[in-house]
């Protein structure tokens, strides 16, 4: 689809009609207009002109009281698609989904380091055409790609300001990609990304204010207020990860001493596993030390044990900021949650300040490794459905 038609197919109103549609179908043209406030004449306009545009369809008549029977109203999820880019630091994952965030096709291939900024944009456009080659969907269909890019990023330009872990600065993404398909190109941070996708597809209900926690390969969130994707005044907003934590620790990737990071991602823990289990070669990883745990390895049980007691430090001083009313936790070294959350809960209810705010909901993503990629692919659906929710 070209650039400016998935402009066109926006305005506030027809997003007001498509996610009550969407939040509620099946649903009459008449409980729209009751729900929304618009007037039934302005619901019948917008409705007709969506199923034109392919957007909505009817159902079978509905259930009426008396008279003539409603006709009820779904969104059409097969009428467009979105490419979702979860891009680095150790690989690229590319799906495309239908309207519903529902997964048709993924390719996925390993970033080789060191990389300049055209090897990595290279990668990119490789891995979406490699997605785009093997799917059968009309291309045609596809109202946009979003990014999710570690590191910080500019929201407005699409482009990458610092990516610590691949050691870049300033990728053109959304330029080089828009320039390249010829659609929208939406690009955030990854964490920031993972936070939308667990508010539009985790199913954490109405929560008002929610915080995503992406432990991985670094360690980043993203913060959900009244609906909105929260920035900041200079984009830095959800930094989790470089929260200083001991002023006297050891260097962080960013250049400050003892970051959060550098006690919980899955790097540092695979370098204190190393420090303290001598017998292990220097290919010891995160993963491993989880291993390691579950097959009864006490020591490597004690160490996961203290790093939850670490995270529940840093998430004790993330309720005392923002007093989100859910964290949701994510990232590859959530995969060791029996070892990790007990210690963390433990921390939070000794340390948090006030009963009421130790009922804060922690709890570990249900999308798994999915969360990331398909906060990609709200990038554009909350572009379509949800304009007053603009990311702020």
């Amino acid at each position: 689809m070209q650039r400016g038609t998935f402009q066109l197919m926006k305005s506030v109103n027809k997003s007001i009609i498509l996610n009550k549609i969407r939040t509620a179908e099946p649903i009459s043209r008449a409980q729209i207009a009751k729900e929304t406030s618009l007037t039934p004449p302005t619901v019948s306009s917008i409705v007709k002109e969506l199923m034109e545009q392919g957007l909505v369809r009817e159902s079978v008549l509905g259930h009426s009281s008396g008279g003539r029977k409603p006709t009820m109203l779904h969104i059409d999820t097969d009428a467009f698609y979105v490419i979702g880019v979860d891009a680095g630091p150790e690989n690229v994952v590319c799906v495309l989904t239908d309207l519903t965030g529902t997964i048709l096709e993924r390719k996925s291939r390993v970033l080789k380091n060191p990389l300049t900024n055209e090897q990595f944009l290279s990668e990119l456009k490789d891995a979406i055409n490699a997605l785009l080659q093997t799917s059968e969907a009309d291309q045609e269909k596809i109202i946009g790609i979003g990014v999710a890019m570690h590191g910080v990023v500019d929201v407005h330009t699409g482009t990458s300001l610092v990516a610590p872990i691949l050691n870049l600065r300033n990728i053109p993404i959304k330029e080089v990609l828009e320039q390249h398909f010829n659609v929208t190109v939406k690009v955030e941070n990854d964490a920031r990304a993972m936070a939308l996708g667990e508010s539009w597809f985790g199913g954490h209900g109405d929560a008002d204010s929610m915080v995503a926690v992406n432990i991985g390969r670094g360690v980043g969130a993203g913060i959900v207020m009244n609906g909105k994707l929260y920035h900041g005044a200079q984009g830095i907003a959800g930094e989790f990860g470089h929260m200083a934590v001991d002023i006297n620790g050891e260097v962080c990737e960013c250049g400050n001493r003892g970051c959060l990071q550098t006690f919980i991602s899955g790097t540092a823990i695979a370098k204190r596993a190393k420090s303290r289990l001598k017998e292990q070669d220097g290919t010891l990883t995160g993963k491993d030390v989880f291993e390691l745990a579950e097959s009864g390895r006490q020591d490597c049980v004690d160490l996961l044990q203290e790093t939850g007691h670490i995270m529940g430090v840093g998430l004790t001083n993330l309720i005392h900021v923002l007093n989100p009313s859910e964290i949701v936790l994510g990232g590859g070294v959530m995969k060791s949650e029996k070892f990790l959350m007990p210690a963390a809960i433990a921390a939070i209810q000794q340390k948090v300040l006030t009963p009421e705010a130790r009922k804060t909901h922690v709890t570990v993503s249900r999308l798994g490794d999915e969360a990331t990629v398909l906060g990609a692919i709200a990038l554009l659906l909350v572009e379509l459905f949800d304009p007053v929710a603009q990311i702020g």
